[in-house]
């Protein structure tokens, strides 16, 4: 439902949906603004969301500098501007620019036409290529892709390249990383306060480290290749504050599946998603990642959250570089604001062929699935396989149709191999895989969550229904077009993966 529809219908919606306590229902509460600085009590009768308020004006006019969201002030920052207000546009200095195996060569072929054939990149120690669509496959083309980018990163000395050369053996390529998005966290390319751009939509997940992140086109990738600045729309900001502690069968991809079944698909479109509150600074920065990781999903420009010590402490050990966080000003404006209580969610899916078509897991208990996928940026991630551990092991048993796990990059599937899971008496993920009868896990990439080519790891070649922790679930977007693909937690995929069902988690984790 769009922000302008649920403005219009808020009265009867109120009326109709109260007693839902598993989806939502507006709040009287017309708090327009929240200081960070102030931690705010949840109302009880607070179940997910307030209905939007339009936009006030500023409280200062004239020459007083307003107050700006943190969105604003990155950019105004990057913009050497004092001050900058949505819709206006600005030229910004890019701090990182990441491209990939898909867009990379398309970008460097735009920025040889445009620059010359022997210019040379703004920068090369701010540009991070990382190939990871398209790897393990026999495909011509595809290998070529790399290939590309390999020549290219030679020519131009790039300093971060994670390159592959072996596809027999990913481990033998101790520079390659994975799936770009979390690689860029693990490596330490996300930094607070930065503006970090990338040719590929689910850029917006590393704006979990307070930073301005999006994706971008080939061309205008090929512009920042050879400039280092590109000129953007500042975008306004739609704040999301989630309070109420976190039931234990809930993981941020309920969240972001909760938000964006609210709003639509478009619901935030061209908009900066800020996310704040009690429950957001309880999560982990990989569980933050995935609530950013899916802004893109509803029409965002941007997802970010403030940096705090969490952020703090994961950048510890990732990155020497210096940077400064940047929070909003307490009267910062926003376009609209809504509220959830966290502690009175269920479990959700997504299901086909829309991420906004949103279920609670328990209604989709009737639809018989062939298959799980537990992997990509959105959930490939080291917690991802923790979660999906803890459910076999709460469960004991047998998984009832193929599991497919594909971990996001090599550190994680090393985290899969050596990382004890929690009450298991020592056994790892992949021990407690293998136990519950799950395929043995593949080589770290994207694999079939952006379809591939044929021979791609359990990409859909048959018309089939999956559970899968991937972004999207349109159709053909993992391979058969007849595909039909429920979107869910690793939670709830584990638990769909032992029943054959699509299966709230809740069956094994109370």
């Amino acid at each position: 439902m769009a922000s302008a529809a649920i403005a219009s219908s808020s009265s009867s919606f109120i009326n109709q949906r109260r007693n839902d306590v598993g989806l939502s229902s507006f709040s009287p509460n017309t708090s327009f603004y929240l200081s960070n600085a102030k931690k705010k009590m949840v109302s009880k009768n607070i179940v997910s969301v307030m209905a939007p308020q339009s936009q006030r004006t500023p409280s200062t006019t004239g020459s007083v500098k307003t107050g700006m969201t943190m969105t604003e002030k990155i950019l105004a920052r990057a913009s050497e501007k004092p001050q900058l207000s949505p819709g206006e546009n600005v030229w910004v200095n890019v701090d990182i620019l990441m491209t990939h195996d898909v867009c990379g060569p398309g970008s460097i072929g735009i920025f040889k036409k445009e620059f010359g054939q022997n210019a040379k990149v703004w920068d090369r120690e701010k540009l991070v290529i990382i190939p990871d669509h398209y790897i393990f496959t026999k495909d011509e083309r595809a290998n070529r892709n790399v290939d590309i980018l390999r020549d290219f990163c030679n020519e131009q000395n790039i300093k971060y390249f994670y390159d592959i050369n072996d596809l027999g053996n990913f481990k033998a390529n101790p520079d390659y990383k994975g799936v770009c998005h979390v690689a860029l966290a693990q490596e330490g390319h996300c930094r607070p306060g930065e503006v970090l751009l990338g040719t590929d939509s689910h850029t917006c997940t590393a704006g979990a480290f307070g930073q301005f992140a999006t994706g971008i086109g080939n061309t205008d990738a090929g512009f920042v290749l050879g400039t280092g600045k590109l000129l953007l729309k500042v975008p306004p900001t739609l704040r999301f504050v989630m309070d109420g502690e976190m039931p234990d069968y809930l993981l941020a991809k309920d969240l972001i599946l909760q938000i964006i079944g609210e709003i639509s698909v478009s619901g935030a479109t061209y908009k900066s998603m800020e996310f704040v509150g009690s429950t957001v600074e309880s999560l982990s920065m990989e569980e933050r990642m995935t609530l950013c990781n899916m802004v893109v999903e509803a029409g965002g420009k941007n997802g970010v959250i403030p940096a705090d010590a969490t952020t703090y402490k994961y950048l510890e050990d990732k990155t020497s570089l210096p940077y400064e966080a940047l929070y909003s000003d307490e009267k910062a404006r926003f376009l609209s604001e809504y509220r959830f209580d966290i502690s009175k969610l269920e479990p959700l899916v997504a299901k086909p062929h829309s991420p906004d078509n949103r279920a609670l897991a328990r209604e989709c208990k009737d639809v018989k699935i062939d298959r799980v996928y537990i992997g990509s940026c959105t959930g490939g991630k080291t917690e991802d396989f923790l979660a999906a551990a803890k459910v076999f092991l709460a469960s004991g048993k047998k998984v009832k149709v193929p599991t497919f796990l594909v971990p996001a990059t090599q550190k994680v599937w090393m985290d899969v191999y050596s990382l004890p899971v929690p009450g298991s008496g020592g056994k790892t993920c992949s021990q407690i895989f293998e136990e519950a009868g799950c395929d043995t896990p593949a080589s770290p990439s994207c694999g079939a969550c952006l379809g591939g080519p044929k021979d791609t790891y359990a990409r859909m070649n048959e018309a089939q229904v999956c559970v899968s922790t991937t972004n999207r679930n349109f159709p053909g977007r993992m391979g058969h077009k007849e595909g039909q693909i429920y979107l869910a937690s690793p939670y709830t995929a584990a638990a769909s993966a032992l029943t054959g069902y699509v299966t709230d988690p809740r069956e094994f984790l109370q």
